[in-house]
């Protein structure tokens, strides 16, 4: 089949690479220029594990092209995907739907025989209809179908996820496009992996439904951690206790400094938004996004607190700034909250991340960066490790405490046992659990 993506962002960029895996032939459309330019030479513009072998072989097969040109690929095309951002809108918070209704007027001038439009880019509920409105409106003599299409990808292991899901959402109440994208993710059927589909609200609803879902767990277990500091328990422990049970689940259930990434705030802020419109508040997930919003202020203060107080005229390494590992987004990372308030209490930072220092540097000024994990440790006052990236896991630790001032872990991601470290003479400050000191 003929596929047409709308922007080539971190959803459009991984699906049309996934889609033309799976044997279509995929344009991918961009009014950025330079951006173009270098997916063509071969620059894949995110960091994202095995994307650019991905986009390499696909291209060489003739199966994958990258253009500034709209009508061509949309005129051709069985299916068109709009997946172009959508940001939390400045002042209000609502989804900013701009570039998803300017695509949608772009596409319908170039439609040239029955094309399914697909909103790929994450919507709140009713803006399918609102794409099927201006595009019935530019192009009353045009055939087409809208559908919704959700994206489940983790920044991370993206291609696993399109290739491997856990299920696939589709929101049309046509039987037409029904069969369209049927044939779309044909491989996947093949594979027996579930598809579900649905009315288009429906759809819509499910991908917010997910996010805050999981941005409420992910909020509850680190409250449960805050307890188990006051009690001497282990979160840990409490975490897997309670995800054992069938009906709970072991996923999304590790402490942490609070939830970040380009999903989470920005959907679990919509969907708020969208209910209060009707009226109904959405008490658990106002709590989830307020509480999440306070958490990352108080890990500087974690930090200050294992320097006894006070980190005026201190040095600070961190280890880690993205929200996650395998991924340079920078986008709500705690790292953002944490670090600003290390500098206005008087500290001096020092960081190092393994792919994030590039958009670090676009978005926090003042501090040092460092090219290597133990080079950003000399001297320092503490060590606070931020993104559990594999290369902190199995950190040098008799090296690391002779390299710093003071042999102070404050290891937000819990990936050191406290007893080792408090038997190599560390004061290790970890999550939801007992400090440790030598």
């Amino acid at each position: 089949m003929h596929v047409t993506m709308i922007g080539t962002g971190y959803v459009g960029l991984v699906s049309g690479a996934c889609f033309s895996e799976f044997g279509h032939t995929v344009t991918c459309v961009d009014k950025d220029t330079g951006k173009i330019d270098a997916l063509r030479a071969g620059r894949i513009p995110i960091f994202e594990p095995g994307l650019e072998k991905l986009v390499a072989t696909n291209v060489a097969a003739g199966r994958l092209t990258f253009t500034t040109e709209l009508q061509r690929p949309v005129a051709d095309a069985d299916a068109v995907f709009i997946a172009v951002g959508t940001p939390s809108r400045r002042g209000d918070g609502h989804a900013d739907l701009t570039y998803v209704f300017e695509a949608a007027r772009e596409v319908a001038k170039a439609l040239d025989g029955y094309t399914v439009i697909i909103t790929k880019s994450t919507v709140p509920v009713g803006t399918g209809a609102e794409v099927a409105r201006i595009v019935g409106e530019a192009r009353p003599d045009a055939d087409f179908d809208v559908a919704s299409n959700p994206e489940f990808l983790r920044e991370g292991a993206a291609i696993s996820d399109f290739m491997r899901p856990d299920r696939v959402v589709v929101g049309t109440e046509s039987d037409r496009a029904r069969e369209v994208i049927r044939e779309l993710y044909r491989s996947l059927f093949l594979n027996e992996t579930p598809v579900m589909f649905t009315s288009r609200q429906t759809a819509e609803l499910i991908k917010y439904a997910a996010n805050a879902f999981l941005a409420t767990k992910i909020t509850f277990i680190n409250e449960i951690a805050n307890l188990c500091e006051q009690v001497d328990a282990d979160v840990q422990d409490v975490a897997r206790g309670i995800g054992l049970d069938g009906r709970i689940g072991n996923k999304f259930l590790h402490a942490g400094p609070g939830y970040g990434g380009s999903c989470f705030p920005k959907d679990t802020l919509a969907l708020l938004r969208t209910a209060e419109s009707l009226g109904l508040p959405l008490d658990i997930v106002k709590a989830t996004v307020a509480v999440n919003g306070q958490r990352k202020k108080d890990m500087a203060q974690k930090i200050i607190d294992a320097c006894g107080g006070s980190v005026q005229g201190k040095t600070v390494a961190v280890l880690g700034l993205t929200f996650k590992p395998n991924t340079d987004d920078m986008r709500d990372s705690p790292s953002l909250d944490i670090i600003p308030a290390l500098l206005a209490a008087g500290a001096r930072v020092r960081a190092h991340d393994p792919a994030g220092m590039d958009e670090a540097r676009k978005l926090l000024a003042g501090i040092e960066y460092c090219d290597d994990a133990y080079d950003t440790l000399v001297g320092a006052h503490a060590l606070a490790i931020l993104t559990e990236w594999n290369a902190y896991r199995a950190l040098d630790m008799p090296r690391v405490k002779a390299l710093l001032q003071a042999p102070v872990l404050i290891d937000m991601r819990n990936i050191y046992d406290p007893q080792t470290m408090g038997n190599l003479g560390f004061t290790y400050i970890s999550i939801g659990r007992p400090a440790v000191r030598p």
